[in-house]
Formats: structure tokens, sequence, C-alpha cells
């Protein structure tokens, strides 16, 4: 498995994979020293990272192999299909997944994706708009969200 450390608007990022696809992309919450070198499996993903925090790019086109169970997999496949820039509520996932009472285990789920931003977990939110929970904490998801936003927070001064 190949690994290489970039920087991110949002903190030290950390990248695994191998000629089988992307494992985890993850934020890493201490000070890691950058890699000088990234391994050619990653190197796309790195480009396509670097294309999203530019503005450039909304969607990811990677060959992707996180480790989880067979219903992680499912939900973080219909994670995949919340468009850029959109929302949608735990509940409104579980109502997708065929199982309104699946919603602590979506969340769980959704919890546990090892692909930061390329498998949006970001774009779920409470019921009632608010940002519950998120594995890189609340201030990333913040940011995230704003980021995606068709309409840019504005600073006033």
């Amino acid at each position: 498995m190949e690994t290489c450390i970039i920087n991110s608007p949002l903190g030290c990022t950390k990248i695994s994979g191998d000629k089988d696809g992307i494992a985890s992309v993850l934020i890493v919450n201490t000070e890691e020293e950058l890699s000088e070198i990234i391994p050619e499996e990653l190197l796309e993903c790195v480009t396509q990272l670097k294309g999203y925090f530019k503005n450039e790019r909304k969607t990811f086109d990677l060959k992707l192999n996180p480790e989880g169970t067979i219903f992680q997999k499912k939900v973080w496949h219909q994670l995949k299909t919340i468009p850029f820039g959109k929302t949608i509520s735990y509940l409104e996932l579980s109502k997708q997944l065929g199982d309104v009472k699946a919603i602590r285990a979506a969340a769980s789920a959704n919890g546990k994706n090892p692909l930061w931003i390329i498998i949006p977990c970001h774009r779920v939110i409470g019921s009632d708009g608010s940002l519950t929970g998120y594995a890189g904490s609340l201030h990333r998801k913040q940011w995230l969200l704003n980021h995606e936003s068709e309409y840019k927070q504005q600073t006033l001064f």
C-alpha cells in the first residue's frame, strides 16, 4: 500500500492506495511531514483533490478500493449520488437505502467513510439543517459546504 501526505486548505491529508484503487483519503489532525514524492498510484487522486480545492472540479473519477462491510459500501455508494453543492438529511439517506429504520446504521457507516471528500459524507446533515457529526470536525464540514455552495459566504471587512 502506497501513502503520501499532502497539504490542503483543511490541513494535512493522508492518501493511501495501490494498483487496485484509492483505499483512504483522511485528514490528519497533527502536523505531518509533506511527501516530496507522490507515488504513481496516488498521483491522479492528488491532482483531482487539488482541482477540487481550486474550484476546478466538482466530481471525482478515481478507482476506489475502500475497506468496509457490505452495508457500509452500500451507504458510501449512495453518498456518491449526492450532487455537488447539495445536502440531504440522515433520514433521507436511510430512505434512499430502502429502510427508514436504518438511520443510525447509515449515520454510523457515514462516519466510517475512509474517503474524505471523494465520497461526500460532508453533504449529509441533520433533518433540522444542523451540522451533526463529522469525523473531520464540524468546522471542516462547514468549510466544505461553504466551498461547494453556489452562494459563497463573503466577509464584511
